[in-house]
């Protein structure tokens, strides 16, 4: 099932009152005091950015960053205003924004003492660098130079992540699956996955980061969504190591120091409010699933996680501050702002 699809079914499905009461991020569901496992458990703290909808609307809430100076940005396909900087209470700072109808993946990027932002637009087909103040300095177009899209539309980019040299990787998650590798200039340098299911390509290359976990061996992270699981994948675009998340449908991979984290935007259903986090430590192994149940292997294999059916509603992106709290952008849910777990 497609974006547009499932948008579709959830208007639909919304006017049958298949879903909960909601009323711009305060939901009728009891609430979970704490919830997470081992030691990664977290308040759940629903109202934290909820704001006054006539003022500064949301549409879905896809990703958030947080720069060097405790700002908490967030990206919307809201075109009234597409980023939301808020502070650590919950406060909106400013807000800018009204180019970016198809606004999905934002990465923040340090140049030389610098910061910059990357924001893909799936609708416009187009991945642009800004300043953090939105002056854009950078627009990539699809990319015909790979000689695998023949036209625009074919090409609807959901992330990217950044090389230790400045390259630029582009998840394609919503057009043909590959990632696309290029300088830090905007030059075309390789193109690898693609859709299918051989070892090296991806179903819903939806999400990509650079892991720096292994000292001297960056590598980077490839979610296949729709496969329920990820890949890791060196600099040159070489297939390293499939992991399997059997039963979550990830979005995109955060590293906070040595631990994974991944939104969950699903589990069982599509047709419903759904979703979690997963909390995953050095070695890809799950430790904890906040809004679900607890992590169980057997012979190695992780069992599927079952959603608790009170604390998200389509998590799309997490973003771990200082303090390891975790701020969560959540994806068609009615219009909701970002939950804040805070860690206990």
């Amino acid at each position: 099932m497609n974006r547009r699809d499932f948008a579709k079914f959830g208007t639909l499905a919304t006017s049958a009152a298949l879903v909960p009461n909601i009323n711009f991020g305060k939901t009728t569901i009891p609430r979970k005091p704490i919830i997470g496992h081992g030691d990664f458990q977290y308040k759940v703290h629903k109202d934290w950015g909820t704001q006054d909808p006539g003022k500064i609307p949301v549409k879905d809430c896809h990703e958030m960053v947080q720069d060097k100076a405790g700002r908490l940005i967030l990206l919307t396909n809201e075109t009234k205003n597409n980023l939301l900087f808020y502070d650590r209470s919950g406060k909106i700072i400013k807000s800018w924004g009204h180019e970016f109808p198809g606004a999905h993946g934002l990465t923040l990027h340090e140049e030389g003492g610098d910061e910059f932002l990357y924001i893909t637009d799936h609708d416009r087909h187009q991945v642009f660098k800004t300043t953090l103040d939105g002056k854009i300095l950078m627009t990539l177009d699809w990319p015909k130079e790979t000689g695998v899209y023949e036209k625009p539309e074919q090409y609807k980019p959901t992330e990217t992540a950044i090389g230790p040299n400045g390259d630029i990787y582009v998840a394609d998650g919503y057009g043909k699956s590959f990632v696309i590798q290029y300088s830090s200039k905007g030059e075309y340098i390789r193109h690898f996955g693609g859709q299918g299911k051989e070892e090296a390509q991806l179903q819903q290359a939806h999400g990509v980061c650079l892991d720096t976990r292994k000292v001297g061996s960056p590598e980077l992270l490839v979610t296949s969504r729709s496969a329920q699981e990820f890949k890791r994948f060196s600099l040159d675009g070489k297939h390293l190591e499939t992991i399997a998340t059997p039963g979550c449908w990830i979005c995109r991979p955060v590293i906070k120091g040595k631990n994974l984290y991944f939104p969950v935007i699903g589990t069982k259903s599509w047709w419903a409010y759904d979703g979690l986090v997963i909390v995953l430590d050095e070695n890809n192994k799950i430790v904890s699933a906040p809004g679900g149940s607890a992590p169980k292997y057997q012979d190695g294999q992780l069992q599927e996680i079952v959603y608790d059916e009170v604390t998200f509603m389509n998590p799309h992106d997490v973003c771990i501050d200082q303090d390891e709290n975790i701020y969560v952008p959540q994806w068609f849910s009615g219009k909701t702002y970002p939950i804040k777990l805070e860690r206990v």
